[in-house]
């Protein structure tokens, strides 16, 4: 019987599954030394139990709830409906009902309490969101408090909490409700601590909410509140509301709004001594807990108690490193075109790859800057660099360095670090240079896809870390880092001169559509070419509409047609089937693996396209582009001392031409060897299933390189460290990764500093010459992309694989993105306008809205 009430004192963190999570914190927090709890218990999921198997009608309920549709609002409404009345109704047994009424009489069964739900799987949203619903304020008197007790075991089975479950899969009998029973605070001032900043993610501010009366009215925004910034024990900015009204408990019991005096509505809630004492007590039960905090609070009597703390779920991690001093971090995933998380097996793929150490956090990789921004000579070049690609990025740099004290300044010595592109490249314009570097990378991958055939064991992983040595050769071969930053520096050559000599704005824009070997631009136009081959065939576009498996392709022989629509689409594989979305994590399901990804988009080629299109479209970017050579040099020419300005331009631009294609292609050749290494992997894997010691192949995806060389190596599996990585890949899944981060947990934001921009536009990064106006589509995920000619695309981002439907539209906008990203340089060569590094993007414009995208000067207006 004593199980189905605890007292605070009996309870510590590790009772989620008895008391709730609500419960557990609150059982934890009163064991913290200095830190006051108003008295109370918990009633727990015993009870709940108990309530359950004495209502026999319950199960039936239970049941016929599990089977619901998530969309069917009206039958969740009324079933819902039903089990509550049943848990409202029911009558609390004798035996229950003296526990929680004894537990009272200790703590004054004449005073007035406060009564709250408290869910075991407290880190579902629904919990959170229930937690703050079903508290009952100023309850008084036992009849009361066990009529309380029942609603709140009934506020598991509101309509919001059901959906969510259902929705999400998650059964109705794994959440148990406890409920937590506790004495009032009449407070003169209450609010929330947030032990960091959860705006900027700084670990090191913490902000303070204040208002009068109880805090309920401010957590569920109610009324205004006084905000408070403490960092180093001072306070360094508040804003004092005015309020008008407060949340009092009323004599009858239950809350009611009062009207604050009009002396006091300017006054703050508490004094700056005050918030300090108060964030104090904050950095205590943080430090308790482990990690920020997110802490109810209510002061009375000139003390603080606390009435709840759970921890900010929101924040970005901070990379672990060993020492105190100050970091700063830029993203990879933003240059990469990739900000999803990573799964380990990922991220040890791309580390073992890159020469550069990576920092890790929250699924994503970083770099540590911090070294290259103390040294003046790496710093300019440096941030010229990444100021050209991202401005977003350089902007947040420069606002770290502008404060005081942040980083230490190195003495200048020596040379620094070499900073990648501020070197001019001393390369001779030869085609012969790319076509050689592509030769030897193809011959390189078709000797490792012969070689690995046989390996298998510790020898399989073994050679592919060899293997790697060879793919980080090719990768940062002189030549073609030489060729690379050619591209580039002759770009940004061709826009300076030309804007200076004629008035042209990104001028290279127009000059480098079309040029050759660009294999992620190919890429685009060959699934053009797929379509002519399936566009003939009435049976097979129409079989293609029904798909829904990926082994479709063996289905297509048995149709009239269905032979050619298979090879073209094989052959289309064979070269650009180891692409996907998010391709530098090489545990993402490949094309070749998933070919339905692709069905959408060769099926739209099929509908808006006339045959020959993808010809057609490379011919008419490469005229545009000689044609624009042309007018520029006949232009160059009438200027004082033209011939030899245009002479020098024409150089360039053969310059251009002849390199800036290659850019795209040491990717491919790098995701062309991760799938070769994918391949071996998983059949690696298939076989420490049938061995029993991986539950699934895709269980390898949740170890690192070197954790997957111990298990074949000893035939042995931590179960419980890839669930817990599992867990880990779903928490980081729902972050957004910092472009720019510090090792406070900062995360600095840039912005365009510019003033020329219409009204109301939205600004961003012009990396596509041109304007056009068009419907925008909002499309998040490549399989949803249902696009018309004559659209606008408007994504989170684009790495190559989003080129195939870069044919489709007329304009680009996406939310990251620099000058020399990938949908940067496909737009430019397919001639589309495209604006990139659009802050909230994807939210600000809605899909179907019609907008116009100015490449030229880099901003969109909805019209």
């Amino acid at each position: 019987m004593g199980s189905y009430v605890l007292g605070f004192q009996e309870i510590d963190r590790t009772q989620v599954a008895v008391v709730g999570g609500k419960g557990a914190h609150l059982g934890e927090l009163s064991r913290i030394e200095g830190v006051r709890v108003p008295d109370g218990f918990c009633v727990t999921t015993d009870a709940f139990r108990r309530i359950l198997a004495d209502a026999p009608s319950i199960g039936d309920q239970l049941d016929r709830l599990s089977r619901l549709n998530p969309d069917d609002r009206e039958a969740i409404r009324t079933h819902s409906a039903e089990i509550r009345r049943t848990l409202e109704e029911i009558v609390i047994p004798d035996d229950l009902a003296v526990a929680i009424t004894g537990s009272l009489a200790g703590l004054g069964e004449q005073a007035a309490y406060a009564v709250r739900s408290s869910a075991t799987a407290e880190d579902l949203p629904t919990a959170s969101f229930a937690g703050q619903q079903d508290t009952y304020l100023n309850v008084v008197g036992a009849a009361a408090i066990l009529r309380h007790v029942s609603l709140c075991w009934a506020s598991l089975f509101t309509e919001r909490a059901v959906t969510y479950r259902l929705r999400n899969d998650f059964g109705h009998r794994k959440v148990d409700m406890a409920v937590v029973v506790q004495r009032m605070v009449f407070p003169l001032a209450a609010g929330v601590l947030f032990t960091a900043d959860p705006v900027t993610s700084n670990r090191k501010v913490s902000t303070v909410e204040a208002g009068y009366g109880l805090g309920e009215a401010l957590v569920s925004g109610l009324v205004n509140s006084d905000s408070y910034q403490v960092r180093d024990g001072e306070v360094v900015a508040k804003t004092v509301a005015t309020k008008q009204r407060a949340l009092h408990a009323s004599p009858g019991g239950g809350t009611r709004e009062q009207p604050i005096e009009p002396d006091r509505q300017e006054q703050p809630a508490l004094t700056d001594a005050q918030v300090v004492r108060l964030e104090r007590l904050g950095r205590r039960i943080e430090a308790h807990f482990g990690r920020p905090q997110d802490i109810e609070w209510c002061f009375a009597d000139d003390e603080f108690q606390i009435v709840q703390s759970r921890p900010i779920t929101t924040l970005f991690p901070v990379p672990e490193v060993g020492d105190e001093s100050n970091h700063v971090y830029i993203s990879v995933g933003h240059q990469q075109m990739m900000t999803d998380a990573m799964k380990p097996l990922g991220l040890s793929f791309w580390q073992l790859t890159t020469p550069r150490p990576m920092s890790e956090a929250g699924g994503r990789l970083f770099v540590d800057v911090t070294g290259i921004l103390a040294a003046p000579t790496s710093r300019a070049g440096f941030l010229d660099v990444i100021g050209k690609s991202d401005p977003l990025m350089g902007d947040a740099l420069r606002t770290v360095l502008d404060r005081d004290g942040f980083l230490p300044s190195v003495p200048d010595e020596g040379p620094g670090q070499r900073i990648s592109g501020v070197e001019p490249a001393t390369i001779e314009t030869d085609p012969a240079v790319v076509t050689e570097l592509i030769g030897l990378s193809e011959n390189s991958l078709a000797a490792v896809k012969r070689d690995i055939r046989t390996r298998s064991g510790s020898d399989l992983l073994d050679f592919i870390l060899a293997d790697i040595q060879e793919l980080q050769r090719i990768l940062f071969e002189p030549r073609s880092h030489q060729v690379i930053t050619a591209g580039m520096q002759t770009t940004w050559w061709l826009n300076e001169h030309l804007r200076e000599w004629l008035g042209e704005k990104n001028a290279a824009d127009t000059l480098t559509q079309s040029v050759p070997h660009n294999v992620t631009s190919e890429m685009g136009l060959a699934l053009l070419d797929v379509a002519d081959a399936i566009r003939p065939h009435p049976d097979v576009v129409a079989f293609l509409h029904g798909v829904e498996n990926d082994d479709f392709l063996d289905e297509l022989a048995g149709i009239a047609g269905g032979t050619e629509a298979r090879d073209a689409i094989e052959a289309y594989l064979a070269k650009y089937g180891m692409r996907c979305v998010g391709e530098i994590d090489i545990t993402r399901p490949r094309w070749s693996e998933r070919p339905t990804t692709l069905l959408p988009l060769i099926l739209a080629n099929v509908k808006n396209f006339e045959p020959g299109a993808g010809g057609r479209r490379f011919e008419q970017g490469r005229q545009e582009a000689s044609t624009k050579e042309q007018e520029l040099l006949e232009r160059l020419r009438a200027l004082p001392d033209g011939n030899g300005k245009a002479e020098e331009t024409r150089r360039m631009i053969e310059r251009v031409r002849t390199f800036s294609g290659y850019r795209e292609y040491p990717k491919y050749g790098m995701v062309s060897r991760y799938f070769v290494y994918k391949q071996a992997l998983l059949e690696e894997a298939e076989r420490l299933v049938r061995d029993g010691l991986l539950g699934e192949r895709e269980d390898i995806f949740f170890l690192r390189f070197q954790e997957l060389q111990e298990v074949v190596r000893t035939k042995q599996v931590d179960d419980e460290l890839i669930r817990r990585r599992k867990e880990a890949c779903k928490s980081h899944e729902t972050l957004t990764p910092p472009r720019v981060f510090t090792s406070d947990g900062e995360a600095v934001a840039g912005t365009y500093r510019r003033d020329d921009l219409p009204a109301g536009a939205m600004v961003g990064l012009p990396v596509s010459a041109g304007t056009v106006e068009g419907r925008a589509r909002v499309i998040l995920d490549m399989a949803d992309a249902d696009l018309e000619p004559g659209d606008i695309l408007v994504t989170a981002y684009t790495d190559p694989s989003w080129s195939p439907l870069f044919v489709a539209i007329t304009g680009l906008v996406t939310e990251v993105g620099g000058l020399m990203t990938h949908g940067a340089v496909i737009a430019r060569e397919y001639g589309l306008p495209a604006v990139v590094g659009v802050e909230r993007a994807t939210k600000s414009i809605q899909d179907g809205q019609r907008i116009r995208v100015n490449g030229t000067d880099g901003y969109i207006e909805i019209l």
